[in-house]
């Protein structure tokens, strides 16, 4: 009996000291998600719709936006012209790339939007399951931007806004 006790209490202060850290650490959507900014960008490799071969690591030496995207999300869909508009703003010095990775979604379908919907840049939509893993992705849209040096400079939830993109590029280039 006495060693049910023990055991009521042990539980009991392991709940309450639980609660106590998660009552007090810092909370929101950038804590929690935030685990790859700083780190060296997880390997994407995949085949464009055009059967071109593309890797994130062959892209060192520009700034490259990586866009977890899906047809059937409708901030994937209306992020989408901010996207292209920020790709035109960068075409000529060809400074910033954007690769988009399909989430959960059918190549066909992606194929279809991006011939619709304009985005001039490599699309990787079969077999991005592992990719989505290893970034972490739980839900899209998920943007990264990643360094010259293959570092993941910056995290975006939810959809992108071209301004916002420029002004975190401004903001990593400085760091």
């Amino acid at each position: 009996m006495r060693s049910v006790r023990v055991k009521a209490l042990l539980v009991g202060l392991m709940l309450l000291t639980l609660v106590g850290v998660l009552a007090t650490r810092e909370s929101g959507p950038d804590r929690m998600t935030t685990h790859l900014v700083g780190q060296g960008a997880p390997p994407i490799e995949g085949t464009t719709f055009d059967g071109e071969a593309w890797r994130l690591d062959l892209q060192r030496g520009r700034w490259v936006v990586v866009n977890f995207f899906s047809t059937t999300c409708v901030p994937c869909v209306r992020e989408h012209p901010e996207l292209v508009a920020f790709d035109e703003a960068h075409a000529a010095a060809d400074d910033v790339r954007v690769v988009t990775v399909a989430f959960a979604d059918s190549s066909s379908a992606v194929e279809e939007f991006f011939r619709s919907n304009g985005g001039g840049w490599p699309v990787l939509a079969t077999d991005t399951g592992r990719i989505a893993v290893d970034w972490g992705v739980v839900a899209v849209p998920e943007s990264y931007l990643v360094s010259p040096t293959g570092f993941v400079a910056a995290k975006i939830i939810g959809g992108v806004v071209q301004a916002d993109l420029e002004a975190m590029l401004v903001e990593a280039r400085g760091s």
